[in-house]
């Protein structure tokens, strides 16, 4: 059973089709609630969503799951990923549930699980739940009189913008700064340009009219080219291009240069290095980060840490040895002194400080490193284990001793979509590219072969 529905990041997939029903919520809602019952107290959930069609159908059943569970369901409506980890502990919950399929299109859509600490579950707790999914779980759901009750609760997007004002010094204003902010027409939509306006900022705010279908719709960050162009138009200081649930973001320069997860952390890193706050004496990141991140953190005697790709095993090894810096290079950034999860938000107003502090523009603060020549491709396969495959074993071991020690291979099947990532980066491009187009032909032949 194991792997049958929990992914890398939760539950994801096409939105009313196997995993992502209104059955298969609903029973997540049963199977999450009897899983984090402790004692005889009222048990609370806090469930957020993002903006896509598909979040009434699975927030309904997730809330009627729950409910038979005996947990009483506070719902948040559209709210970033960050403020329901973050609302989990305020309003003292025992599980928090974001609905949302994070940067992909809408007919996408998926459940992310937080347990009372605010973190993602672990693999441990997620096996057990799904194992729970094909039992007769009903038998253990509450009487009539021990069912869950549901309500709205107000005031949450205020209690949000005010954490994220607060990981700022007091002091510290963003007046004189022209922003422009991408929110993809999703979670964040209404906190991010307040958040912003609030700390003194003039705020351009860009895709903030979801319509259920337009959430990361060429918007955000994974489509940053509006916002390029926007920044230029008005002239703006910085961009901020948020994903549909607010939990990754990616910079755009005055210039309309795009600053990747890489550059943010390193900016980040330094200045706390410099101020001394940077703890572990390095950063977490994934197989994914660019090897001149690695490099540039070596130059300050500092250690760049790095797990396989997700931002839950990032935060795991970041708390396991102590480090509270981490993230990936698609934008999800990790900063354990406020949150618990990849907040976009928090790790923009961490950039804009390092703007104000130094009083020097984005393009001059956020290159950090020449990026080593990268290259990613997909391979999109229908099923089967190609990887496991003779021919394809032996071109990725042919790459690898190709690329040697002045290079890196990373290939894995994607968590989210059904792809094969194959990905290479080394100071020779050529190389690079030839050692990726081989891997690729090879699982393009394995895959018409099957």
């Amino acid at each position: 059973m194991a792997g049958q529905y929990f992914g890398t990041d939760g539950i994801r997939g096409r939105a009313n089709k196997f995993p992502m029903t209104a059955e298969v919520a609903m029973r997540v809602g049963m199977a999450a609630g009897l899983s984090f019952q402790r004692g005889n107290h009222r048990h609370r959930v806090v469930l957020g969503k993002d903006t896509r069609l598909s979040g009434y159908m699975i927030e309904n059943a997730m809330v009627a799951g729950l409910c038979a569970a005996g947990m009483d369901v506070f719902l948040l409506g559209p709210i970033p990923t960050p403020a329901v980890a973050m609302l989990v502990r305020s309003l003292r919950a025992d599980i928090g549930v974001m609905i949302s399929a994070s940067h992909n299109p809408y007919y996408d859509n998926g459940i992310k699980l937080f347990g009372p600490d605010g973190y993602k579950l672990s693999d441990e707790i997620e096996e057990r739940i799904e194992g729970m999914l094909e039992k007769d779980i009903e038998l253990a759901l509450a009487d009539s009189d021990g069912l869950g009750r549901a309500k709205r609760v107000d005031g949450v997007h205020d209690r949000y913008i005010e954490f994220a004002k607060r990981t700022l010094p007091r002091s510290m204003s963003l007046s004189g700064l022209r922003i422009v902010v991408d929110c993809a027409n999703g979670a964040a939509y209404k906190v991010a340009p307040a958040a912003l306006w609030e700390l003194g900022a003039e705020v351009i705010a860009i895709n903030v009219e979801p319509n259920g279908f337009n959430i990361n719709k060429e918007c955000g960050s994974t489509h940053p080219a509006g916002l390029q162009k926007k920044v230029h138009e008005v002239r703006a200081d910085i961009g901020i291009a948020l994903d549909g649930d607010a939990d990754r973001v990616v910079i755009v320069d005055e210039n309309g240069a795009i600053v990747d997860g890489d550059q943010i952390m390193a900016l980040i890193a330094e200045s706390w290095h410099q101020s001394g706050r940077l703890a572990g004496g390095g950063v977490v990141s994934t197989v994914m980060s660019n090897l001149g991140l690695e490099r540039f953190l070596g130059d300050m005697q500092l250690q760049l840490h790095r797990t396989k790709v997700g931002d839950r095993y990032v935060v795991e090894h970041m708390r396991a040895h102590g480090l509270n810096v981490g993230g990936e290079q698609s934008g999800h950034i990790v900063l354990s002194d406020f949150s618990t999860t990849g907040d976009g938000l928090v790790s923009a107003l961490q950039v804009l400080a390092c703007i104000k502090r130094q009083n020097r523009p984005v393009s001059e603060l956020s290159k950090k490193f020449e990026p080593v020549p990268q290259l990613l491709k997909n391979v999109r396969i229908s099923g089967g284990k190609p990887l496991d495959e003779a021919p394809v074993k032996a071109a990725i071991e042919e790459g690898r001793n190709r690329l040697g020690k002045s290079g890196r291979l990373v290939i894995r099947p994607s968590g989210t979509e059904p792809l094969i990532r194959v990905m290479a980066e080394g100071d020779d491009p050529q190389l690079v590219e030839a050692v990726v187009n081989d891997i690729v032909g090879i699982l393009q032949e394995t895959r018409s072969a099957a």
